[in-house]
């Protein structure tokens, strides 16, 4: 049900209070009661008024009969049982006056609040539609589309497959495509799970999402629409609007059951107070209409989607999707969570770490010297320096006769002096001996940093460490998901001194370094043979297996389309302090549907007994009415008790 339905319900609701009025003072009841006289045409007039409302209760029988047909019963057969009774008893006592038993009013009532509870239902769902539109906020709105080499903007949506756009420095690739011209770095962190750029030029395939860092690249796309980012994203709302969490599960039951427990007791009702008892057919029939009237169990129609709904928006705004809510009552009780290290714990983007002057020279010389030869060059590691002395706010010099060697590193005049950056292989070209600096080299290496000397025209003068930096939020999310008594596991490809120096900084319970991709997921299980429940959390084409094996597979959105696939949630930013959210958010939206439940079905179990003339013995009945008002109240307390959830801080 969308929007569209909800106003359907909202129109009829107000058409029937507006022939409630005319409906109360034409009831024999609440004439007595004020002392307004009554007249022979006015069970005429409440025949005549009920029919009309009863007509607005049409929809609910066929619902019903959907119901009826799929061997489902459930809510609306009860609700069409409670009203078709009520409706055709009181119908006959209009043209038998000695029956003198007519439930206009009580009818009317029950529908009225029946059509405001399925108005609250709609609007429920067409609130998952707008987290669809949120979500779409939080990707590239356009790109440059070229037509016959002039370049126009264009909604990304309107793509499509065999077009060529131009992507610019810092832009995201709009969608799969092959580059026909231009080359530059892409940062795929977020889908080979690898942290150095990888340099692409004509006829690489891209990969929409990933960042075209410093050059310019004319793609002609290959996978667009629905096959876009924008696209899986839609179809996973899509999908995660016929998941229902398990206590919704447990709702559908209790109605049914519901069901039938109320036709029984309606039954017995009659047969007991009449047979039994000896009171007239009329008194019995009564009490059976109350019972049907009052076992509608509105609430527990209620008690999960309003939930659902509020935790579907209240998600989208926290920066996550929940596309599997079955799953909130796993995530609440996670023991591990398990990350996958590149581009979830780090940013994935290499930068300097470690300088290390050799003899006696500066550090800032040895960055001058780097960066003035770095800033020609367009290789990462290059620009990776050169980013750094502009952080450090070294003056850069100009060079000449500058030199590029393929896989080895550069060389150029500086000051009337040849200098050296770049690996082993192109000291022992230039035949300059490394023994001095062996020491530091083997030390920054063992810790998993990719090293880069920096040689004069006789020695090395100094060493750059450089590796993938830990994310800030990082530090901040294991220390709070610790507080909150849930361990934190690491998974990566990178060597054992990486992991080691990384799991280190973090304060990690667990990791597991030189993982193969494909053998993410053994780890995953081998935690949970030992009786964990665990989250994995990831953003590579690599992590879906692992994903898929976890409790809860929490996908980063930024990431690829398998691994969005894979996740029951996705993160729509790289932040780790989201997974806090997510596990406080999980544990307030479970308690919510628990109280919701206990309430729905605790207001059942004593409103039926009592519509059947239980406590009758006490002098104790409950009229239709009371019973419509009553029920109607539940509904509000459910729903209101749902909105409290718009209130929390999750931060």
């Amino acid at each position: 049900m969308g929007h569209g339905s909800a106003e359907v319900f909202l129109r009829r609701f107000w058409m029937v209070t507006f022939l409630l009025i005319p409906l109360v003072g034409t009831n024999e009841a609440v004439a007595g009661f004020l002392g307004i006289p009554t007249f022979e045409l006015g069970k005429w007039i409440s025949f005549a008024i009920a029919t009309v409302i009863f007509g607005f209760a049409f929809i609910f029988f066929q619902h019903a009969l959907h119901e009826i047909k799929a061997r489902k019963y459930g809510m609306m057969t009860l609700v069409s049982l409670a009203v078709g009774a009520g409706y055709l008893f009181s119908v006959v006592s209009t043209f038998i006056p000695s029956l003198h038993a007519e439930f206009y009013l009580e009818i009317s009532t029950l529908i009225w609040v029946l059509l405001f509870g399925h108005y609250l239902e709609a609007r429920s769902g067409a609130a998952a539609g707008n987290a669809l539109q949120e979500v779409a906020k939080l990707l590239p709105k356009q790109a440059h589309r070229l037509v016959n080499g002039i370049e126009e903007d264009v909604d990304v949506t309107e793509l499509k497959e065999n077009d060529q756009v131009l992507v610019k420095p810092g832009e995201k690739i709009p969608a799969d495509g092959v580059i026909l011209s231009g080359s530059a770095n892409v940062d795929e962190a977020l889908i080979s799970g690898e942290s150095k750029p990888i340099h692409k030029s004509k006829g690489d395939q891209v990969v929409a999402g990933s960042i075209c860092l410093d050059g310019s690249l004319t793609l002609k796309l290959s996978r667009v629409g629905e096959y876009s980012t924008i696209g899986q994203i839609q179809k996973l709302i899509a999908e995660a609007q016929q998941t229902k969490p398990n206590s919704q599960r447990i709702a559908d039951k209790a109605a049914g059951i519901l069901t039938f427990v109320a036709g029984i007791t309606a039954l017995l009702t009659i047969l007991v107070w009449s047979l039994l008892l000896g009171e007239t057919f009329t008194f019995s029939i009564t009490l059976a209409i109350t019972v049907l009237v009052i076992a509608c169990p509105h609430a527990l129609g209620l008690a999960i989607p309003t939930v659902t709904t509020i935790t579907t928006s209240l998600a989208v705004k926290n920066g996550f999707f929940i596309k599997n809510l079955a799953k909130i009552e796993v995530i609440r009780k996670a023991d591990y969570v398990v990350f996958d290290k590149t581009g979830t714990l780090t940013t994935g983007v290499f930068g300097v770490t470690d300088v290390v002057p050799i003899g006696d020279i500066t550090k800032d010389s040895v960055l001058k010297v780097a960066g003035s030869l770095e800033q020609h060059s367009s290789h990462i590691i290059g620009q990776s320096i050169v980013a750094h002395t502009k952080k450090e706010r070294i003056r850069l010099e100009s060079i000449s006769e500058f030199k590029n060697v393929a896989g080895k590193g550069i060389k150029a005049v500086l000051d009337g002096v040849t200098y050296t950056v770049g690996n082993k292989a192109i000291l022992e070209e230039v035949g300059i001996d490394t023994t001095d600096s062996e020491n530091a080299y083997n030390e920054l290496t063992s810790k998993g940093k990719t090293t880069v000397f920096v040689a004069d025209e006789t020695k090395v003068i100094g060493l750059i460490g450089l590796s993938d930096t830990i994310k800030e939020e990082s530090l901040n999310a294991l220390k709070q998901l610790h507080d909150m008594g849930v361990k934190v596991a690491m998974l990566t490809g990178d060597n054992q001194a990486v992991a080691q120096s990384v799991a280190a900084e973090l304060d990690i319970d667990t990791y597991f370094a030189e993982v193969l991709p494909e053998d993410k997921y053994t780890h995953i299980k081998s935690l949970q043979e030992e009786g964990n429940v665990v989250l994995m959390v990831g953003d590579g084409v690599n992590d879906a297996p692992a994903l898929t094996q976890a409790d809860a597979g929490i996908a980063i959105g930024a990431g690829t389309d398998v691994a969005v696939e894979a996740g029951d949630v996705v993160l729509t930013k790289s932040n780790p302090e989201d997974i806090v959210k997510l596990i406080k958010l999980s544990k307030k939206v479970y308690s919510k549907m628990i109280q919701n439940l206990v309430w729905a079905l605790g207001y059942n179990i004593v409103a039926i007994p009592a519509a059947a003339g239980a406590f009758a013995y006490w002098g104790f009945f409950l009229r239709p009415e009371i019973g419509a008002f009553v029920m109607s109240l539940s509904t509000v307390i459910v729903v209101a008790n749902a909105m409290l959830l718009k209130r929390i801080d999750l931060s």
